[in-house]
């Protein structure tokens, strides 16, 4: 009889073991499967201001709900850095206008750049390359440059897409805005998607005084309209200040390159940055940056591509003065409407108010704006 329990148990126990063994398999084979996620893809309904051009999105990336909300997470999420220390909000503040107010961008272990960290209100309308040089051209492509930068985030995309394709949360939420199958699949593509999706909603300066004057909603007060025409030369027998040339409305950027004579140099090869010229290779396009919008610029100090001009009146005191222009024309490129001009400290003031009307503070309204962490 003892024998014949022994015997019952050995054989049960190979029994569970084989059992087990078929279950383990059944998890491996199982493993990082994410079909069984629903995937639903709703639009996302972006809205864009009366008058506005239409932003071009890709065919191939259309805002989704699910898409943009992943992104803002990402967006948030300090993750995507080396030692998780440093998230794109960490530069990209939304209450800085999705800026900072440091003259340079600073990354993880204090790492410091050496070109002030862009707004990112209203990129998605930039259609002439990006960053302060337009070194890439989409969203997409430029998503994936501060990961990798080593005075940024200093991260390997290997590394980060190893810690998403493993984070359950991430899974599921690349399943819901892509619908991926397999945690696999997740990949610098649909990281860098992602990210691009989010940064297109970020819009702003449709509820400024501004925009609000010019669809007849409220009025501008005398020193705000004076200032209007002084901006666009709107009176032919008032100062021309020369600004719309370059911040032209609706988007208060005209999303060109142009050499503003802010660095004092008497031959165009000693620019300590060359900006455009270092992507095009031609030697006119040194010392030559992207026009930023003016939107919001009351959220953010440190001006410029190198973040020279702490306040806005030390930009004004630039363009007034004419900047600094080589005395041999062959070596000059600088914006041939920078030049010294006689400006009143009433009409100073004037300007200065109306600049203070593309102030539009609304979009922090939107959640999808804020940090999902908080």
């Amino acid at each position: 009889m003892r024998y014949t329990i022994i015997g019952i148990v050995i054989f049960s126990g190979v029994l569970i073991l084989s059992a087990c063994r078929d279950d383990d398999h059944n998890i491996s084979s199982d493993h990082g499967d994410l079909s069984h996620i629903a995937f639903d893809p709703q639009p996302y309904d972006l809205e864009i201001p009366p008058g506005w051009p239409q932003m071009e999105i890709p065919e191939d990336n259309p805002l989704t709900y699910d898409g943009v909300q992943l992104g803002r997470r990402l967006f948030f999420d300090p993750v995507l850095s080396v030692d998780s220390s440093v998230s794109c909000a960490t530069c990209h503040i939304p209450e800085k206008g999705f800026s900072d107010n440091n003259p340079v961008a600073i990354g993880v272990g204090g790492a410091l750049g050496d070109r002030k960290t862009m707004t990112l209100l209203n990129v998605g309308f930039n259609n002439n390359g990006l960053l302060w040089d337009g070194r890439v051209q989409t969203l997409e492509e430029q998503s994936l440059h501060p990961i990798q930068d080593p005075r940024e985030m200093n991260a390997s995309l290997d590394e980060v897409i190893n810690r998403l394709q493993n984070n359950s949360d991430y899974q599921k939420r690349f399943r819901k805005a892509f619908g991926i199958n397999h945690t696999e699949e997740i990949n610098s593509d649909l990281l860098a998607k992602a990210l691009a999706q989010f940064q297109r909603i970020i819009v702003a300066g449709g509820n400024s005084i501004f925009e609000r004057a010019m669809r007849g909603e409220i009025a501008f007060s005398d020193a705000q309209w004076n200032g209007f025409e002084y901006f666009f030369d709107a009176n032919l027998l008032t100062l021309d200040a020369e600004c719309a040339h370059c911040h032209m409305s609706p988007l208060f950027t005209i999303n060109e390159y142009l050499n503003n004579g802010i660095t004092e140099v008497e031959r165009l090869v000693d620019h300590p940055d060359i900006g455009r010229g270092a992507v095009t290779g031609r030697l006119s396009d040194y010392g030559k940056f992207r026009t930023n919008t003016l939107y919001n610029w009351e959220l953010r100090n440190h001006f410029m591509h190198d973040g020279r001009f702490e306040t806005m009146d030390d930009v004004l005191d630039h363009y007034i003065s004419g900047g600094h222009r080589p005395s041999d024309p062959d070596e000059d490129n600088v914006d041939l409407l920078i030049y010294p001009l006689n400006v009143s400290e009433t009409e100073r003031y004037e300007l200065m108010e109306f600049l203070k009307t593309l102030t539009d503070t609304t979009f922090l309204d939107n959640p999808d704006l804020q940090n999902p962490f908080e």
